[in-house]
């Protein structure tokens, strides 16, 4: 197998496992991320992923473009963008495919390419202090088509987006930490046991809380802040009347950890 997978507390760790070639996706195991995603969408054993690749030189280097060029090429114009439309995007979170729950990207190395765009479908990202960070696509004359050119204005400073996707440059760790592309930078050999503790930190909030948390800060983007606000509202109310909302002001109160059942 080329995608590894492993649950532990609440946690499931997604291992992208084929250094050899950066990491890169092939369409096998683009599948085979798909599948991992939608399952891990209604696997209430599972509140919070992580993302990884394995060993130390590359997070990942995006779909395996001679594989790619070969798919594509049998197709029309026409049938080329229907196909982008309509099918998940590259490791199953770029496009049409959201599970809903906090994704964790533990960056490992080189983040480059798709292997970016990868990493900005997640909510979270934190990364190895030798990790770099670009989106070199217009040196090859193409342009980042899984969600680079509208995900990275969305993460730095709009003008900093622009002249890394215009460009082509990449930024070190230091530079994407400073400016918000990344929320950590850790050694190493402390990148999974940093990312298991903020995973472990979500894991064991309310379950039915974080994922309408989440949805109002995705949704509420686009929106005026009156419009957000009425948002915030909507999704705020029904959490309120769970059990685990009473759960947790009950644990509160006893002065105990909260026991939440997603209800």
């Amino acid at each position: 197998m080329t995608i590894r997978t492993e649950i532990e507390q609440g946690v499931l760790l997604v291992t992208i496992d084929k250094p050899e070639v950066r990491n890169a996706l092939s369409a096998e195991m683009r599948g085979q991320l798909i599948e991992v995603w939608r399952d891990f969408a209604i696997n209430d054993n599972a509140r919070v992923a992580i993302l990884t690749g394995a060993g130390d030189k590359s997070f990942c280097a995006g779909a395996d473009l001679r594989e790619v060029g070969n798919y594509y090429a049998s197709m029309t114009p026409i049938e080329r963008r229907e196909a982008g439309e309509h099918e998940p995007g590259l490791g199953g979170l770029t496009r049409n495919l959201d599970p809903r729950k906090p994704v964790i990207a533990a960056i490992n190395g080189h983040c480059l390419a798709g292997g970016l765009e990868l990493a900005l479908a997640c909510d979270i990202r934190i990364a190895v202090d030798h990790a770099t960070f670009g989106l070199p696509e217009v040196k090859r004359g193409i342009l980042p088509g899984a969600g680079g050119t509208q995900r990275l204005p969305r993460a730095v400073p709009f003008g900093i987006a622009l002249e890394m996707i215009l460009t082509g440059a990449p930024i070190d760790a230091e530079a994407a930490l400073r400016w918000g592309l990344i929320s950590h930078v850790t050694p190493p050999e402390n990148l999974l046991d940093e990312a298991k503790r903020i995973a472990r930190l979500i894991a064991a909030n309310g379950p039915l809380a974080v994922r309408a948390a989440r949805d109002a800060a995705y949704q509420g983007l686009t929106l005026t802040l009156e419009e957000a606000l009425r948002l915030e509202q909507f999704h705020a109310e029904p959490i309120r009347q769970s059990e685990d909302a009473k759960e947790g002001v009950q644990a509160f109160v006893e002065k105990r950890p909260a026991n939440f059942k997603g209800k």
